[in-house]
């Protein structure tokens, strides 16, 4: 007889559950992790997030968490709060001009030790974070320096604002080796000037000058972002949210906007406004395709545009499950490279979203609109309406008459807006040629 013995039958394994959530994260969030790794994101934070100690230690693990995926991190921390709670403790009445705080010699002291004591905070929380990261009991790579050269504000509308200063240059080659050796860079909101005079900045316009100067990937505000903000908005959308009186806004939220302006005009291309205070927030926003929060870009995040021979892929992707259900007619990947001029679509951070093709007539001065398709993950935010006017104004710069279709289950859709019942032999001949009567699609036309 053998020593050895059969197998038992292996268990089949089907996810459920936690397990199924977690592969489908895990699906998600690679691309993202790819996309990101060995790329610098700035990440700036008000001082009132270090007054929520549990949730500041939240946000610590997210960041370190971040930093173990390959990203190379700057840290701004905010110190308003702690700043004003020494400055009335010492006796300082607040001054303020212009959103500017006046900042006098004798205030330096509580100033640099309010500074002081959140740089330490700062560096402590991740130093134990990064130690239980590494699994070696030994604090890693944080570090912080004079990375910033200042000068003085100087006087405005006759008003002296001593120690407050704005960035001069940031040590770019400094944070550089600093970020290549893997660590973790702390940054305060003290900058001193070329003669060793020390000033207060906006940790906003440190972050932003950082951002800025490094040719940084991602400029992060962890703030308090007003509810109901669009997840994407450009720039024009943020400077009319600014200027817009009936909105109000914290002092916080609005420094990050007047940065977040600022760091997109100079070169930036992404800026994000994360909520501090929501558990994985900036996680989500980083490694989701839709994230949580609101991204400020020069350029729209979200587009219409012409297809390319790159969009196939995505546009099968589109089209597939509704060819299988019968909603649409099959076309060949080949058929689609051959027509991919005819197609538009609908482009979200990369991603293709939507669809729709136009194929003229001009002899009949019609043309035929079709594979008007959303994913379904995106349906009901009016982007099907956004297509069909894109391709109407297609259509006309053609010098087009009317627009048809054959639909079999969308006709409410086109009836609402516009198109009428029409017959089979007032379509153009060479497509009467091709309708298929099994089918039995309705026809529709829109005169423009």
């Amino acid at each position: 007889m053998s020593d050895t013995k059969d197998p038992s039958p292996r268990a089949t394994c089907q996810p459920t559950g936690e397990a199924r959530v977690l592969v489908q994260g895990l699906r998600d969030a690679v691309p993202y992790i790819r996309e990101h790794e060995g790329h610098v994101f700035v990440i700036a934070f008000g001082g009132e997030a270090l007054d929520d100690p549990p949730g500041f230690e939240r946000l610590i693990r997210d960041i370190v968490l971040i930093a173990d995926l390959g990203v190379k991190l700057v840290l701004v921390p905010g110190t308003r709060p702690q700043i004003n709670r020494r400055l009335e403790n010492a006796g300082f009445p607040e001054r303020f001009h212009q959103g500017l705080r006046v900042t006098d010699p004798e205030m330096i002291q509580p100033l640099t030790e309010a500074v002081g004591a959140v740089q330490f905070d700062v560096i402590s929380w991740l130093s134990a974070r990064l130690s239980l990261a590494s699994g070696s009991g030994l604090a890693q790579r944080v570090l912080t320096g004079n990375f910033v050269t200042a000068r003085p504000m100087g006087v405005i509308d006759g008003v002296d604002l001593g120690h407050t200063g704005r960035v001069r240059r940031v040590d770019v080659e400094g944070v550089r080796d600093a970020l290549g050796d893997g660590s973790i860079v702390v940054q305060t909101n003290l900058g001193f000037s070329p003669t060793g005079e020390l000033f207060n900045l906006r940790s906003e316009d440190v972050a932003e000058g950082m951002a800025v100067a490094l040719g940084a990937d991602k400029l992060i505000f962890l703030t308090d972002p007003l509810d109901n903000l669009p997840t994407a908005m450009s720039l024009a959308e943020v400077e009319g949210l600014l200027d817009d009186t009936q909105v109000s806004l914290s002092t916080e939220f609005q420094l990050h906007l007047q940065s977040a302006v600022r760091a997109c005009s100079k070169g930036v291309d992404r800026i994000h406004l994360v909520d501090r205070d929501v558990d994985g927030a900036l996680l989500v926003e980083l490694y989701t395709r839709d994230g949580c929060g609101t991204l400020i870009t020069s350029e729209p995040y979200e587009r219409i545009r012409q297809a390319t021979l790159d969009d196939i892929g995505g546009i099968l992707a589109l089209i597939e499950p509704m060819e299988q259900a019968g909603v649409l007619v099959r076309r060949s990947r080949e058929q689609l490279e051959l027509e991919t001029d005819r197609f538009v679509v609908i482009d979200r951070d990369g991603d293709i979203i939507a669809c729709a093709a136009l194929y003229p007539f001009p002899d009949d001065r019609s043309g035929e609109l079709a594979a008007l398709v959303v994913h379904p993950a995106y349906q009901g935010g009016g982007r099907a309406r956004r297509l069909l006017a894109f391709m109407e104004n297609r259509a006309r710069s053609l010098g087009l008459k009317s627009i048809f279709l054959l639909s079999t289950q969308t006709m409410a859709f086109f009836r609402e807006r516009g198109f009428a019942d029409e017959s089979l032999e007032n379509l153009p001949a060479a497509r009467q040629a091709f309708y298929n009567l099994k089918r039995n699609s309705r026809i529709f036309r829109k005169w423009l």
